[in-house]
Formats: structure tokens, C-alpha cells, sequence
């Protein structure tokens, strides 16, 4: 632990990936949760081709040069065959990676929803002791990845695209929901002119779903255009970001928040291992394949086939 304490990047990447293991022994030697620090959390989403790791690389690589110290933990998805990532993070954040005050680290998303599992969670930790300030969380993009970010992180920013009226259609409601800052990306070339139609269309559409309340004016997600490729946008969306922070803090819901995100991964894991224990018990696993194919055959309601392997688990 002293090695990652230290800020020493070898020491960094062995230890998240004790983090990620599922091995019983790997985990017990990633003690790190004392020494979490208070980084500024944020999550990066969006639909694929929005360029999320694009933009995360030039706005890493200018948040190094105001100082910052820089995680980003992002999550490739796993192959449902093999299981296997193509981990192309690393090159698609080349200049990011090879800045000192940076740590990029590509995961496998082992098949989780937009890849944010409680080892997330322990890897935003173990990158926090290591001294970093800034931690991004890259989902995959896919599947239901809004959810799982908005419950690890302190700002959601939602990447996205040009796009006409279909496109916005297509944009999940769930997703506007729990979005705290949204960029439009590519906002340079051609493309332009398409980019600020379309920060005026989803402003529109995030004003319906977060309506200013006079009575408590909260937080309205403000919608920015921005360019990777350019550099254009930068300043702004980052200031934006930490206006977020800074709002959260002043009203008091950065530690409250904190705190409900680690309440619902205590149960969420909890589920994990419960599941986990019961289709390792010797009764289950005898009992497991004809209950199966019982169920399978329709001769069994598969309600009356799990409270068998619950009553097996009990006995």
C-alpha cells in the first residue's frame, strides 16, 4: 500500500488489478479505504461515436496543465463468447497516458451493465489514496450505463453528438435523468453548425425533464458544445463541472451523497455474494439441473422452483 500512497504508478496498476480479481487472496491485500481521499468523481456517458475518450484525453491532458493530478478508469466491454476486451483505451488516450500527472487505466466490464461494478468503486478508491484529484469513469456506452455511473460518481457528464431530431428521440429518458452536464462534441468542421442546433434542442429537452422549481432552484444541467480535435470548449465545460461540485458542496449533499451511493453498493454487493453462495451450496448444485429442466419443460413455475433451491440453501 506504501507504493500506491507514494503515487507510484506500477504500484497503482498492480493494485487495481488485486481490486478487480475475484480471487479471495487478491483481495485481502488491496486495504485501502482508510486512506480514500476526497477527488472530484465524474462519470463519462453517453451513446458510442460520441467521442467520450477523445474528449476525456484533451480535457485530462488540460486539467494536468492547471495542476491537476488525473485518473481515468474506463471500461472496455467484454466479449460475451469469450469474455475477453480489446483494452484500446490507452490508445484512443494516448497523449493523456503519457502525461506524468496522469494514470489511465483500461478495464473489462466483465459483462456488467455500462461496466461499473463494486470494483469500480474500490478502483476509484485505491486511485484517490494515490494522491489523484480528478477521477473520470468512462462507461461503455451501451445498456443501461447511466444507472450504474450516476451511483459512483459526484457529476454525470453525458457526451453526445450532432444530431437532428430522430437522433434526439433516440436519447433515453433515463439517461437526460440522471445527466448533470451535457457537451456536445465535435463541434468543429462541418459538423459545427449541426453542434449548436443541437445544444439548443437538448437544452430544451433537459429543461422538460428538470424543471426549475422557485422554490428550490437546484441544479439546472447547463449544455455546452465542445471539440476534442480543437481543444475549443474546454475551459468552460470544466468550469461548469466544478460548479456542480461546488453546488453540491455548499448545499450539503456532497457527503450525503457519498454516503447513499455506498449504502446502495453494500446491498448491491450483498445480492453478489448471496447469489454467489447459493449456487455454490453442494444441495443447490445437486438439486440444480432437474429443477432446470423441469422449469424448461414447463412441468415446474419457476416461482416454486426457486423457493425449492432457497428451502435446499436453508436446510
Amino acid at each position: 500500500m506504501n507504493g500506491v500512497l507514494a503515487g507510484d504508478r506500477t504500484w497503482l496498476a498492480r493494485t487495481v488489478t488485486l481490486v478487480e480479481s475475484t480471487l479471495p487472496a487478491d483481495r485481502r491485500l488491496a486495504a485501502h479505504a482508510p486512506h480514500a481521499a476526497g477527488a472530484h468523481r465524474v462519470g463519462v456517458t453517453g451513446p458510442p461515436g460520441a467521442g467520450k475518450s477523445a474528449l476525456i484525453d484533451a480535457l485530462g491532458v488540460h486539467l494536468c496543465e492547471q495542476g491537476h493530478r488525473v485518473a481515468v478508469l474506463a471500461v472496455d466491454p467484454s466479449s460475451a463468447v469469450s469474455g475477453g476486451s480489446i483494452l484500446g483505451d490507452k490508445t484512443r488516450m494516448a497523449r493523456l497516458a503519457g502525461t506524468p500527472e496522469a494514470f489511465v487505466r483500461p478495464s473489462p466490464s466483465g459483462g456488467a451493465l455500462g461496466g461499473v461494478t463494486g470494483a469500480t468503486l474500490e478502483a476509484v478508491e485505491v486511485v484517490e489514496a494515490a494522491g489523484y484529484d480528478v477521477v473520470f469513469i468512462e462507461t461503455v456506452g451501451v445498456g443501461q450505463s447511466e444507472a450504474g455511473v450516476a451511483d459512483i460518481c459526484d457529476t454525470v457528464l453525458t457526451v453526445t453528438a450532432p444530431a437532428g431530431g430522430d437522433e434526439l428521440q433516440g436519447i433515453k429518458r433515463g439517461l437526460f435523468e440522471v445527466t448533470d452536464v451535457l457537451v456536445v462534441n465535435k463541434a468543429d468542421g462541418d459538423l459545427a453548425s449541426a453542434a449548436r442546433r443541437s445544444v439548443a434542442d437538448y437544452a430544451a429537452a433537459l429543461r422538460l425533464l428538470h424543471p426549475v422549481d422557485p422554490a428550490d432552484p437546484g441544479w439546472e444541467p447547463p449544455v455546452l458544445a465542445a471539440s476534442a480535435i480543437e481543444g475549443t470548449g474546454l475551459v468552460e465545460l470544466w468550469a461548469r463541472v466544478q460548479a456542480h461540485a461546488e453546488m453540491l458542496r455548499q448545499a450539503g449533499r456532497w457527503e450525503e451523497r457519498r454516503g447513499e451511493q455506498r449504502v446502495r453498493w453494500m446491498w448491491h454487493l450483498t445480492e453478489q455474494q448471496l447469489m454467489a453462495a447459493l449456487r455454490s451450496d453442494p444441495g443447490v448444485r445437486d438439486r440444480l439441473a432437474a429443477l432446470t429442466e423441469q422449469v424448461r419443460s414447463g412441468k415446474l413455475q419457476p416461482a416454486r422452483a426457486a423457493a425449492q433451491l432457497l428451502a435446499t440453501a436453508r436446510a
